[in-house]
């Protein structure tokens, strides 16, 4: 059943995954699937000079990206690496970029990068001075609640206010919480009214059903970014805008598998024989396995594939044998994502 009309005017993201939605799974999803206004790149890093190699690659290629409605992302503390990566970017035609200061991962978080960023409102807002009127193109933050506590983005909303945002992405979670437990649609609601700039809500969104309860706690939230919940159901923004809800269980299986098979050709045409692209099939498979009725029974089947072939009939075993049911993602569901 279509959601209410306001749905009409939803604005939905598809949230940026390491090693799963790089510039292929963005191209191929677009050619299958509706109801995202939004796409970011994983987050790149080591941006040391003017035309940095690490932007020398399909990942930000205008030619493989709509740069309209493409945002890449930097994982970053230094604030002449993001002028230099906004530079970079304009000069390939893109309009916007994006800070993350969302990933939870130690490694990352020990370095005051992504979420272990969030304590340091001094060395924030010493960023930000040397930030603003030396951007070349427009700047958004992806970030937590906070590092260690929700309250800690109390302190840096002014900051935020100040700065002229062009959006402000929260997942509703702290960094040291990484995936766990439940988002905090409340401590994100309580920061609605102090937040000067567009606001986007990010987090535990699998389904229609969850999307209508936040949606009803967060009134005028019109932006939401989806993450875990659009890899398990890759048609959860066109059922969140009532575009897709008319296809059956049998149309929609056969649109995914098309769309999984379209992918997987696609990056053995750019990677050849390379044995990482089954790593690549299986990340995305460790999520889509819960929108099939036997997800323990599709993994075992995915995790023990070590070569094309075998990879190639486990497919079409999964496709002949399973049922495809949708939404199957939950906050129980045993599972990774990089913010």
């Amino acid at each position: 059943m279509p959601l209410e009309k306001e749905s009409q005017q939803l604005h939905l993201q598809l949230g940026p995954f390491q090693g799963i939605t790089d510039v292929h799974y963005r191209m191929v999803f677009k050619d299958y699937f509706e109801g995202i206004d939004k796409f970011f790149t994983p987050f790149f890093t080591g941006i040391q000079k003017d035309n940095s190699r690490s932007l020398r690659t399909d990942e930000i290629d205008p030619k493989l990206n709509n740069v309209k409605v493409t945002v890449p992302q930097i994982l970053s503390n230094d604030a002449e690496e993001i002028i230099r990566f906004s530079q970079q970017c304009k000069a390939m035609g893109y309009n916007e970029v994006n800070l993350n200061m969302g990933c939870p991962y130690p490694m990352v978080a020990k370095k005051k990068r992504g979420s272990g960023l969030m304590p340091y409102s001094e060395l924030i807002g010493s960023m930000f001075d040397r930030l603003n009127g030396n951007l070349a193109t427009d700047f958004s933050i992806k970030c937590r609640l906070g590092y260690n506590d929700p309250d800690e983005i109390d302190e840096l909303l002014p900051l935020f206010n100040s700065f002229n945002l062009s959006e402000l992405i929260v997942h509703a979670r702290v960094g040291t919480q990484m995936y766990k437990g439940v988002s905090d649609v409340d401590r994100f609601a309580s920061i609605i009214p102090a937040v000067k700039t567009k606001l986007v809500y990010n987090g535990d969104i699998f389904s229609t059903n969850s999307f209508q309860i936040v949606q009803q706690k967060l009134e005028g939230i019109q932006s939401w970014m989806l993450g875990r919940g659009i890899l398990a159901d890759p048609f959860l923004a066109s059922d969140l805008k009532g575009i897709s809800t008319s296809l059956t269980s049998e149309e929609r299986k056969s649109i995914v598998y098309h769309f999984i098979t379209a992918l997987y050709i696609r990056r053995r045409e750019v990677k050849g024989e390379n044995p990482s692209i089954l790593g690549r099939m299986k990340e995305i498979w460790s999520y889509m396995r819960w929108s099939f009725d036997e997800p323990l029974t599709l993994w075992r089947l995915i995790r023990k594939v070590n070569t094309f072939d075998t990879y190639d009939e486990a497919i079409e075993q999964i496709f002949s044998e399973l049922t495809w049911k949708g939404s199957g993602y939950s906050i129980a569901t045993p599972a990774r994502e990089v913010d």
